[in-house]
């Protein structure tokens, strides 16, 4: 067996950050959960992440053989359009943390284009293999979503992230074709390892049990985790609930994001008061993985419109826990979310499509049950487990093993 010392980089994505705040997502997910994994199979694993609370320790153990390394790098409050002038920090101050506490890494991964631009940086230095996950694209984005703004900048960055890496790898088939399409990158560098669930902690509990413990009314409930963007949808989901709302009783949790000076979490309690659904939609902000569980234990549908989603985790998370799951079809949910079978895809920028899919779900408990098991099915198929032994094959395919320690069994 080879054991590999992986370093990870992370620049402005803290994988032990709470879930559902501010450019707090699935990458942080992803990246906690394959390093914990990849630790289990008894490789060394190091986070490197920019320090984004002056309470963050230097150091957080997630196991034996992986930790979060937090590195400073500008102001904590710096804003995510500001992070590219503190890189050079970044990377000063990895190659100080290393120089302190000597280790030789065998390979290296970023995560996201601005941890490349790092990356690069680190490589030089380190004489590694280099791997690039990017998690969002700008011109998918741009793509999917008028308004959207990217600065050239990063799309130029995105694309020199791509030129000097040593592998690219994607989450779903749809953003390899996206790096090839809209990037003109032509690669055999391109490869598709698909994120997982965890799910142990996101199982199934009886929907009463869910309920008693979140203290929620019984009736018809729809749900949406994620981050508070317009990029998200949520105007199409307050669009279909509102109309989903003249012929039932039903209400609506939104699970993500601040509760505190956030323009667009406002603009969106102003939308349901204007709509008279302020008793009806709850913004309930960020929540623990616990609480998280319960919401999609207790919901009826987690509805999911977004414009863009690299992977969509949440819906994968929701599926574990046997909640069927109405999606826009776009990024890596069709690769999970089977039409008709366990969820509804659709293609539609329109409330009125996931009217139906939603109304066709909560009238009809048969068909619910179906989904929910064939859900739950299609969840356990895909267990961050699963994830970290392709990982391991992927690196493994890199790496020369000057620094390794090779294991006899």
């Amino acid at each position: 067996m080879i054991i590999l010392n992986i370093a990870v980089i992370s620049f402005h994505g803290c994988p032990v950050a709470r879930l559902g705040e501010k450019d707090v997502g699935g990458m942080n997910v992803y990246v906690l959960n394959v390093a914990k994994q990849l630790s289990a199979l008894g490789h060394s694993v190091d986070v490197f992440t920019r320090t984004h609370d002056e309470n963050d320790p230097l150091i957080v153990d997630l196991n034996h053989n992986a930790r979060v390394i937090h590195i400073k790098a500008g102001p904590v409050s710096a804003d995510k359009n500001a992070l590219p002038q503190y890189i050079n920090e970044f990377v000063a101050n990895v190659f100080a943390f290393n120089i302190q506490t000597p280790k030789t890494y065998d390979i290296l991964h970023s995560h996201y284009w601005l941890s490349g631009l790092a990356s690069e940086k680190i490589r030089n230095e380190w004489h590694v293999p280099f791997i690039s996950t990017f998690h969002t694209l700008a011109k998918t984005k741009l793509r999917a979503r008028s308004g959207e703004k990217e600065s050239d900048e990063r799309i130029l960055n995105e694309k020199f992230v791509m030129d000097i890496s040593d592998g690219i790898l994607v989450l779903s088939d749809g953003e390899a074709k996206d790096i090839e399409s809209l990037y003109e990158f032509k690669s055999d560098k391109i490869d598709v390892i698909s994120a997982g669930v965890d799910s142990d902690k996101f199982k199934p509990v009886t929907k009463k049990t869910a309920r008693l413990k979140l203290d929620i009314d019984e009736l018809d409930t729809l749900l949406y985790v994620g981050r508070i963007e317009p990029i998200k949808g949520l105007d199409l989901l307050l669009d279909a609930f509102e109309i989903l709302s003249r012929s039932r009783e039903l209400q609506l949790f939104v699970v993500g994001g601040s509760l505190i000076e956030d323009p667009e979490l406002d603009r969106l309690r102003r939308k349901t008061v204007d709509k008279c659904l302020e008793d009806r939609v709850y913004f309930k902000g960020s929540v623990d993985q616990d609480t998280l569980r319960n919401y999609y234990c207790a919901s009826d549908v987690l509805v999911l419109p977004s414009f863009y989603e690299s992977f969509g985790l949440v819906a994968l998370e929701a599926m574990s826990c046997g909640l069927p799951v109405v999606a826009s079809r776009v990024g890596g949910i069709p690769s999970f979310v089977d039409n008709g079978e366990n969820g509804y895809l659709i293609p539609w920028r329109c409330p009125e499509p996931y009217v139906e899919k939603i109304e066709v779900l909560l009238s009809n408990l048969d068909l619910k049950e179906f989904m929910s098991k064939a859900a739950i099915k299609k969840a356990n198929q895909m267990s961050w487990g699963n994830v970290a032994l392709r990982m391991e094959k992927y690196y493994e395919s890199f790496v020369s093993f000057p620094h390794s320690t090779q294991l006899s069994l």
